[in-house]
C-alpha cells in the first residue's frame, strides 16, 4: 500500500505503465515520470483510495478524520446529515471507514424489518389487475385482447430505499480492500434485501423524500447515496479490477460552508446563493464568482469566500486571497466580507483595508471538531456577520 498524506510531500514509487494509466484516470496524485516504471506522486487536494489490482493501492490520508469528510460530504448534499452518526473507523486505509459506516447504519435501519411500501409496475398479463392502459394496449396488440397491458401498484419491499441500500451494499462488496469479516457483514445486509431490484445502470440515482415511514433508514441512505456518488469499481487497462474512491476536498469544504450558511440564514430576509455570477468592471468582461452571497432584493448584503487552506509557517494565509475579496467587495459595494479557512493557529483576524471602508475577516474553521461544534462555528460565523452588516 502506498500512504500519502494530503498536505504532506510525495512519494517515488514503482508501478507499472497500466497502474499509472488507471491512476491517472481517477485523478487522486499528481504524477511525474522519474524513471523506467518509476513515477512521483504528489497530494492535489483531493482525498482518497485506489485500489489498482495486483494487491496495489494508493491512498492519500485527509488532514481531517474521515468520518469529518464524510459528514461534510453528506451534509452539503443533504442538510441535516446525521450529526452524531457518521463514525467510521479511523484507518490508513478509507475503505473500512466508508465500508463500516454503511453497514453500521443499514444494520439499524434493517433492525425493524425491511421496509416496504407501494411500487408502481407495468407490464402484460392475462389477469386483470390495476388498469389497462388502452393506448399501449392498442399500439402493441392491435386487435387483441389479451394479454393486457395494465399497471397496478405492488405492496413489496421494492422500494426505492431498498435499491439505493442494496445497491451501495453491492458495490462496496465489490471493493477489493473490504475484509472477509466486513464483506460477511455487508452480505447478511444484501441477504435480508433478496428481491429488490437492481438499479438501472448509468441512470441518475432515484429520489427518495424523507417521512415518518422511513425515518429509520435516513442515515443509512445518505451514506449509501455518498458510496454510489463517489466510488467508483471496473475492469481498468489489461482486465486489471480497479477500485476508487476519490473526493476533492476543496469542493467538499466550498459546498459545506455554502450550504452551512444557507441553513443559518434560511429564517433572515432575503436569498443566499452559492456561485454568485457578477463582474468586476462596466463592460462586464472580468466575471467573478464569490462562493456565497447573501442578497437583500437587488442589494448584497454579506459576501464569504471559502478557501481550503493552511497557514504559511508566519501564520499567514496568501496574499491573493485578500486581493480577491476586495475585487468582491468593490464590484458589490460591500463593506464587509469573510474568509472562510479550513483549520488556522491565529484564531479570527481582522483587516481594514487603506482609504476604504472595507474590512475582510479571516475566519478559519476547526474541522477536527465533533460536527455539532462545527455547525456551531458557523452559525457564530453566520451571526456575526449579520450584526456588523446591519444598516449597510
Amino acid at each position: 500500500m502506498i500512504v500519502l498524506d494530503e498536505a504532506g510531500a510525495g512519494k517515488t514509487v514503482n508501478l507499472t505503465d497500466r497502474q499509472i494509466e488507471r491512476l491517472r484516470k481517477t485523478d487522486l496524485v499528481n504524477i511525474s515520470v522519474r524513471g523506467l516504471e518509476k513515477f512521483e506522486l504528489k497530494p492535489k487536494r483531493t482525498v482518497g483510495a485506489v485500489h489498482l489490482g495486483d494487491g496495489v493501492a494508493v491512498v492519500v490520508q485527509p488532514k481531517i478524520k474521515i468520518a469529518r469528510v464524510l459528514f461534510m460530504l453528506g451534509y452539503a448534499t443533504k442538510p441535516g446529515f446525521p450529526e452524531g452518526e457518521v463514525a467510521g473507523v479511523e484507518a490508513a486505509d478509507l475503505w473500512p471507514a466508508v465500508a463500516e459506516t454503511l453497514c453500521r447504519h443499514a444494520t439499524r435501519a434493517l433492525e425493524g424489518g425491511v421496509l416496504q411500501g407501494y411500487a408502481t409496475e407495468h407490464t402484460g398479463s392475462t389477469v386483470l389487475r390495476g388498469r389497462v392502459r388502452v393506448g399501449d394496449q392498442i399500439a402493441r396488440r392491435p386487435g387483441r385482447m389479451m394479454p393486457m397491458e395494465i399497471t397496478y401498484d405492488e405492496y413489496s419491499i421494492d422500494t426505492v430505499e431498498n435499491r439505493l441500500l442494496r445497491a451501495a451494499v453491492r458495490k462496496m462488496l465489490a471493493v477489493p480492500g473490504v475484509s472477509p469479516k466486513m464483506c460477511d457483514r455487508l452480505r447478511h445486509i444484501g441477504n435480508q434485501l433478496t428481491g429488490v431490484s437492481s438499479l438501472s445502470r448509468g441512470a441518475p440515482l432515484p429520489t427518495w423524500q424523507s417521512h415518518r415511514l422511513n425515518a429509520r433508514y435516513e442515515p443509512a441512505l445518505r451514506i449509501a447515496e455518498l458510496v454510489l456518488r463517489n466510488l467508483s469499481f471496473e475492469a481498468g487497462a489489461g482486465g486489471l479490477p480497479t477500485a476508487s474512491f476519490v473526493i476533492n476536498m476543496e469542493k467538499v469544504f466550498e459546498n459545506f460552508v455554502t450550504v452551512a450558511l444557507k441553513e443559518a440564514w434560511k429564517s433572515r430576509p432575503g436569498t443566499t446563493e452559492g456561485q454568485f455570477s457578477t463582474t468586476l468592471d462596466e463592460g462586464k468582461q472580468l466575471s467573478m464568482k464569490p462562493d456565497v452571497v447573501h442578497r437583500e432584493g437587488t442589494k448584497t448584503r454579506i459576501v464569504v469566500d471559502a478557501k481550503y487552506k493552511l497557514e504559511s509557517a508566519s501564520g499567514r494565509y496568501p496574499n491573493s486571497d485578500q486581493y480577491q475579496m476586495l475585487a468582491y467587495c468593490t464590484a458589490l459595494n460591500v463593506h464587509h466580507a469573510w474568509l472562510v479557512y479550513a483549520r488556522g493557529t491565529q484564531g479570527e483576524v481582522t483587516r481594514n483595508i487603506r482609504c476604504t471602508q472595507i474590512t475582510l475577516h479571516e475566519y478559519p474553521l476547526d474541522l477536527d471538531v465533533p460536527p455539532k461544534e462545527l455547525l456551531g462555528q458557523i452559525d457564530r460565523l453566520a451571526n456575526k456577520a449579520w450584526e456588523l452588516t446591519a444598516g449597510n
